[in-house]
């Protein structure tokens, strides 16, 4: 389990007294350094990255960088709010003891997720890892309830020898096909190795739809470690990527036409160790928390997008029929249906039930999304929502009419459409603060108009290689 405590100047007492040891046994493992690794508010990966032996340093009294990166936009231009995107200031990142893990694809290097405090030892309001912690924390103690959660990977594999900034897949099988499997085999075995190496579980992996693409499932944790796992992962891809010459692309459109790379989440809700998505009296055996949690999700998801799919490259993926779940809409197994409702096959319903959530990407920060996943499913919790009926099939095939009568909404269209769901969904922005909500409106703002006038061929370029 993640530990939900806030880092502390001078260390956490339990973190002091296992650093030395920590720290002893990595250089045994030929450990030369750690990276420290958080996500920004425009779903980029930042690191900072100490010796091995500045472990215990790091520990006690975090290491230093501007807050200014909660304002960068995916290329390192900068936003501004009226408290972020200064040159000013400073803050300590501190790494989580408890996820860290040599990396099997990076001989010599270790890693770990981080916490940012600011230098008088308070919470950062535009840490997203905290904003997570701080949010499972609180459902715990106003509901009793805890969760569950994973992340689906999928990546494109392309060619390290293509020309400069193009993608020219690794595989040339079919969709889920035998010979793309074959014909990467061997960066995926040594994928798997690395990764059970570094103590994920996958559940399954396996070539997807799209050109050179492939997905990778892992086991369900807490959200904080759910959400630094699926960063550690991408990490993983990529570096064992590297070493079989190959280029990965997580970007939700890779090209500027197809289905492009998904992150679905999966969530499940738990009270005392008892799925509430199973073994209950409403559809499909869930409890009726379980129903009221997917009806505020339903009621949220508009203003969720801009959360989950925060790059203009989200909305060339964001297409109807293209199973990326675009419909304010539930079904069991329905995956075009916003919300799919997984009840597990016979024998495993109350292990396996869970609820999956399709319009999300890999640019979303997994902190950001989690987090306000579970604030937007828990206002329906607080106030018994009612879930609406069930959809079947494709909701494209709805007129106007008979989707107003289902409640069948689509999502916004693009990211300035998204934000201004957001700018009106009082339940995210209060469950993220205003200093975090400010820094997602002016990121995302800052975003598309960073691609203004561009079409699908130079928006999918342009964040090809970012993600």
């Amino acid at each position: 389990m993640t530990t939900l405590a806030d880092p502390e100047p001078g260390g956490r007492p339990d973190d002091l007294r296992r650093v030395a040891a920590l720290t002893a046994d990595l250089a045994a493992q030929g450990v030369h350094g750690i990276v420290l690794a958080y996500v920004d508010t425009s779903g980029v990966g930042r690191v900072k990255a100490v010796p091995t032996a500045r472990l215990e340093s790091a520990v006690a009294w975090g290491v230093g960088m501007s807050p200014v990166f909660d304002t960068f936009l995916a290329d390192d231009s900068v936003v501004t709010t009226d408290v972020l995107g200064s040159p000013d200031g400073d803050l300590r990142l501190y790494p989580d003891l408890d996820h860290l893990v040599p990396l099997a694809g990076q001989p010599g290097w270790a890693w770990a997720p981080v916490d940012r405090i600011t230098q008088e030892g308070a919470r950062h309001p535009g840490c997203a890892r905290t904003f997570l912690r701080r949010t499972v924390a609180d459902a715990a103690e106003r509901h009793g309830i805890a969760f569950k959660a994973a992340v689906e990977i999928e990546w494109a594999a392309g060619l390290d020898s293509a020309p400069a900034g193009e993608f020219v897949p690794a595989a040339s099988g079919p969709a889920y096909g035998a010979v793309r499997q074959v014909e990467l085999s061997d960066y995926t075995a040594d994928l798997l190795a690395a990764l059970a190496a570094q103590g994920v579980d996958v559940d399954q992996i396996h070539p997807e739809y799209a050109p050179g693409q492939f997905e990778v499932s892992v086991g369900a944790l807490d959200p904080v470690a759910a959400a630094d796992r699926s960063v550690l992962v991408r990490q993983t891809i990529r570096a064992v990527a590297r070493r079989h010459r190959l280029r990965v692309s997580f970007a939700p459109a890779y090209l500027p036409e197809g289905v492009g790379n998904g992150g679905h989440l999966h969530l499940s809700c738990w009270r005392e160790g008892v799925n509430l998505h199973a073994g209950g009296d409403g559809r499909y055996g869930m409890t009726a928390e379980a129903e009221s949690f997917v009806a505020g999700l339903l009621a949220h998801l508009p203003g969720l997008t801009a959360v989950t799919a925060p790059s203009p490259a989200s909305y060339l993926r964001l297409q109807p029929s293209q199973w990326a779940g675009v419909f304010t809409a539930w079904g069991r197994e329905t995956r075009e249906a916003a919300v799919r409702i997984v009840t597990g096959t016979t024998g495993r319903h109350h292990e396996d039930a869970n609820l999956e959530v399709k319009p999300v990407d890999l640019a979303a920060n997994p902190y950001l999304a989690l987090g306000c996943v579970i604030a937007a499913g828990l206002d329906g919790v607080a106030s018994a929502r009612p879930l609406p009926d069930e959809i079947t099939g494709d909701p494209a095939r709805y007129g106007p009419g008979e989707a107003a009568a289902l409640g069948v909404r689509r999502l916004p269209r693009s990211l300035p459409q998204a934000v201004e769901e957001f700018r009106a969904d009082e339940v995210l922005r209060e469950a993220l603060g205003p200093v975090l909500a400010d820094a997602v409106t002016a990121v995302r703002l800052g975003e598309a108009a960073a691609v203004e006038g561009l079409g699908p061929v130079q928006v999918a370029a342009a964040y090809r290689w970012v993600y």
